[in-house]
């Protein structure tokens, strides 16, 4: 029986920028941070982070498992996913909901 080779491919460790920025974002927003994962389709995964001040940031990785390995690298971010804790933790200001809402909300 002759051997086969696996098609899997080993997940992308994050890259240095990525772990700065998500180091950053918790020394400016406060321990503990939150990160939830979510898949993004073929771009990869968004790791969304909340805040101890309930600010909101993100980074994007290649895949859901290059997110969990970012999350479990940082120290004082902890995997979260969107509960009432981690929804109910945000905090967003006027200004991010006129970003969110486009060009035509500020006509």
């Amino acid at each position: 029986m002759a051997e086969t080779e696996s098609t899997e491919q080993t997940p992308a460790a994050p890259t240095s920028q990525q772990l700065a920025a998500a180091k950053a974002f918790v020394a400016a927003h406060g321990k503990p941070s939150r990160a939830v994962v979510e898949r993004i389709g073929r771009a990869g995964a968004r790791v969304v982070l909340v805040g101890a001040d309930g600010a909101l940031g993100d980074v994007v990785v290649p895949s859901p498992e290059t997110g969990e390995a970012l999350v479990a690298a940082v120290e004082d971010l902890e995997p979260a996913e969107w509960d009432a804790d981690t929804v109910n933790a945000t905090v967003i200001g006027p200004e991010h909901r006129r970003r969110m809402a486009g060009p035509l909300a500020r006509r």
